[in-house]
């Protein structure tokens, strides 16, 4: 057997557990990581503890400007960090940046690519190699380990630092990749909730037009015929057909006009804006439910306080789409509402003792339209930046909760309030 081939086969069964676990190391340190500073910070300092050293940098592209951007450092004096300014190509960091190939060198400071010698003069940096970040074949930066004392980097260093900047470089691609995520939510949540501002000021806008046109005339008009019935009961000179066609005429009046004030109710309570929530969400329970001979209880713990008005019919949005359900599936004999106010949190938990239903079946909103309310519910205590949630068992009833954190809209009601003034 040759000698030198049997070498190489011991080295390569002596280092492969030690760079599995390396990488292994590398890699646990980075689960479950998302925040960008916090993979930046992990991955160097387990780089540097890896390899023995005490100096590196990480340094990301800046897609704007095309330079190399000093995110993370260890081991370096602030006015190198500091007036180091590198583009993409430029020295030797710029130039393996660029080229994606990496940098190995037992002198930086005698290297004529070097940029800025002055400063790496001054830091004292000799050994030094420099490896790409890459994800998908995309360079995102680079990782530098150096030393200010004589060292030779073996190729098995850089082979090591190679996996390694492929394992952050995919860590930093997630990274990015989540905050852009975190970014279209929020964008989304705020639009989401200006939609819901918007639709509850159409929807008062709607309902002030109706109480202040069509309801007023509508009771004018029942209120001319009764005059009408009266004024020809009086002259004597009934005529059994038009008396019985006014009163059909004005019954039909009244109805109407209970039809739309029940449309305004239901568009936007008026009592929500002059006494608050808890006597609208009375009010509004009461009237949906005791005509079905369902008992409701309203409880409040905690002192009450107001929210902003949109807040506010989010939650009043929320509890009338939960009493609209027993209403419409319950079959239930007695519905609970309890909402607690707390220092920094708002909660609404509705419970009734129906005929109950498997959660399980609801996953989406079916084309009938079923799980609509379900979802719009949630949606809204969503954009609040609340939680939701429904515990439900087949003829065990149905329990509907929310948290909210109010302390945010406490202070944005103050802020609005402020700035209005």
């Amino acid at each position: 057997m040759n000698p030198s081939g049997s070498r190489g086969s011991r080295v390569r069964v002596d280092s492969q557990p030690s760079e599995v676990l390396v990488l292994s190391r590398i890699s646990a340190a980075l689960s479950g990581l998302w925040d960008l500073d916090a993979i930046l910070g992990v991955g160097l300092e387990s780089t540097l503890d890896l390899m023995n050293g005490t100096i590196g940098e990480i340094l990301l592209i800046d897609e704007n400007t095309n330079e190399l951007t000093h995110l993370v450092h260890r081991g370096l004096s602030k006015e190198f960090v500091e007036n180091v300014r590198l583009s993409l190509g430029e020295g030797i960091t710029g130039n393996v940046a660029q080229s994606g190939k990496a940098i190995l060198l037992e002198d930086i400071s005698s290297d004529p690519r070097v940029a800025h010698r002055e400063l790496v003069m001054a830091e004292g940096l000799k050994a030094f190699i420099c490896v790409p970040l890459r994800a998908r074949d995309k360079v995102l930066g680079v990782l530098n380990v150096a030393s200010r004392i004589p060292r030779h980097f073996t190729t098995s260093d850089m082979h090591l630092l190679y996996a390694i900047g492929d394992q952050l470089g995919i860590a930093i691609e997630h990274a990015k990749l989540y905050e852009r995520l975190r970014k279209a939510r929020e964008r989304l949540r705020k639009l989401a909730r200006q939609n819901l501002v918007a639709e509850e000021d159409e929807r008062r806008r709607i309902a002030r037009e109706l109480h202040d046109e069509t309801s007023q005339s509508l009771s004018g008009i029942a209120l001319q015929l009764q005059a009408l019935i009266e004024m020809s009961a009086i002259s004597g000179k009934q005529e059994p057909e038009f008396v019985a066609g006014l009163k059909k005429v004005q019954s039909l009046t009244v109805q109407v006009h209970k039809e739309v004030s029940r449309l305004i109710s239901n568009l936007h309570p008026a009592l929500l804006d002059t006494l608050g929530l808890v006597p609208a969400i009375r009010q509004h329970a009461e009237t949906r439910l005791h005509p079905l001979e369902i008992k409701v209880t309203v409880e409040t713990r905690g002192t009450e306080m107001r929210f902003p008005p949109e807040v506010e019919a989010a939650f009043f949005r929320f509890i009338q789409g939960a009493v609209g359900n027993i209403a419409q599936h319950s079959k239930a004999k007695n519905a609970t509402i309890v909402l607690e106010f707390k220092p920094d949190e708002f909660s609404l938990i509705i419970s009734d003792d129906g005929q109950g239903f498997n959660v399980s079946e609801i996953t989406d909103v079916e084309e009938s339209g079923r799980g609509r309310g379900l979802f719009s519910m949630r949606e809204r205590i969503g954009f609040l930046g609340g939680a939701s949630g429904i515990e439900s068992e087949i003829g065990k009833g149905t329990t509907v909760w929310a948290k909210v954190p109010i302390g945010q809209e406490i202070d944005y009601a103050e802020n609005k309030s402020a700035g209005s003034g």
